[in-house]
């Protein structure tokens, strides 16, 4: 019934208006949360390359903790596959984080010309250093490498 007096209007909104606040509502939203997507997948980034430098100085530390004149046959040509990195005693890591992880060890006598008048007991020229170089890889990409001459 219509009063003269009195306001005819209806309370509430219509579909279209409720679609267009949706929609509003969907592009404000998108704008605030691509930027936290993105964040995550920098983070997941930066921990996968801080443990995979953490795994090439753990090797890297066998390495040159081992008895320089063992260092060639121990490590000389030395690789863990994806999932089987091992600790310092040798087992292998059961912690799913390593599972996508593997890591290479190559070492290779490096040969310096002795000084004057120096020769080795027996004639010929003895290394004193080692080249040693580390890579770690996550899903099949080096993802972190480290070298070091270490010397007798």
């Amino acid at each position: 019934m219509f009063c003269p007096g009195r306001r005819n209007s209806t309370a509430g909104f219509t579909l279209a208006e409720a679609m267009i606040a949706t929609v509003v509502l969907a592009i404000a939203a998108a704008g605030v949360l691509i930027p936290f997507v993105a964040g995550a997948s920098v983070r997941a980034e930066g921990q996968r390359r801080t443990l995979a430098a953490k795994l090439a100085s753990d090797l890297m530390e066998q390495i040159v903790s081992t008895n320089f004149d063992d260092i060639i046959g121990r490590w000389g040509v030395y690789d863990e596959g994806q999932g089987e990195i091992k600790d310092m005693t040798g087992a292998i890591f059961s912690d799913p984080v390593y599972a996508n992880y593997s890591r290479t060890a190559r070492c290779a006598e490096v040969y310096v010309s002795q000084e004057e008048g120096y020769a080795e007991p027996d004639g010929a020229d003895a290394p004193i250093f080692i080249w040693a170089k580390v890579k770690v890889y996550c899903r099949g990409k080096e993802i972190a490498s480290v070298s070091r001459l270490i010397s007798k």
